[in-house]
């Protein structure tokens, strides 16, 4: 069997005199080596895109962590300083793939900004700058040049027992390293809680009902793949779903 393809969501950023639409390697490395899958980066033009094309030709999405935010107004909430920075064409973009990827039972693996994005897709809210709420630690990265301390592993979650998360696991705690100033508020009716730290933030979620694999975590697995096990295990089981989306795919196919 050929490797699946998995749409990969980007950032819209301008340097050296050009627009881009990008996704950071750490992302693209972790989709190909612990996924065993041939990452595609979607480029983030909005209703331009035909979201149903682009689902007919993978087996998987994959919505990446970014420095931005998703803007306020897609939530009912009032832009302020705190909410920014933003990127619209990546908004306008990532939550129509997400909730047509989760309406079609395309396998779902949406990290730190994803799994913001996924549950404002599904109508949920937001909180920012959570490390200045009662009872909350820091869960920003600390001021370093080094990207390996940046993005440290560092806390422990509690994973819900029964869930799809604790099925990956195999275990009912871990260490994560999340990086972020926002976090979800309101959960979407249609996501369970899958993890918890120890503050109260969610730090995983699960699509109710969902047709095939539809997590969002609030760490970086992306970042340890290679040395941390619990990190490879969330790539293995996306990888896993997205192997058997495309043999069910190809079996529809063939006994057309």
């Amino acid at each position: 069997m050929r490797q699946p393809l998995v749409a990969i969501t980007s950032d819209v950023r301008t340097f050296e005199n050009y627009t881009w639409h990008a996704a950071p390697d750490q992302y693209l490395a972790a989709a190909y080596d612990a996924a065993g899958v041939i990452p595609l980066i979607v480029p983030s033009f909005g209703d331009g895109l035909d979201i149903d094309a682009i689902l007919d030709g993978v087996d998987g999405v994959l919505v990446t962590g970014s420095k931005s935010n998703v803007h306020p107004s897609l939530y009912g909430a009032e832009p302020s300083e705190a909410h920014e920075p933003y990127d619209s064409a990546r908004d306008a973009t990532s939550l129509p793939l997400i909730r047509r990827a989760i309406e079609r039972g395309v396998p779902l693996l949406a990290i730190c900004r994803g799994i913001q994005e996924l549950n404002v897709a599904l109508g949920g809210t937001l909180a920012t700058e959570i490390q200045e709420l009662d009872g909350r630690m820091d869960h920003r990265a600390p001021q370093s040049d080094k990207q390996a301390e940046r993005f440290a592993i560092r806390h422990p979650i509690r994973i819900k027992p029964g869930s799809c998360l604790a099925q990956v696991m195999q275990s009912d705690s871990v260490q994560v390293n999340s990086v972020h100033r926002q976090a979800i508020d309101k959960p979407a009716p249609q996501l369970d809680i899958e993890a918890v730290a120890d503050d109260g933030t969610i730090e995983a979620v699960s699509v109710k009902n969902a047709r095939s694999f539809a997590v969002g975590v609030q760490w970086h697995p992306e970042y340890w793949v290679k040395s941390d096990s619990p990190s490879r295990k969330i790539f293995a089981a996306f990888g896993d779903a997205a192997r058997a989306h495309k043999a069910s795919r190809e079996r529809l196919q063939a006994a057309e």
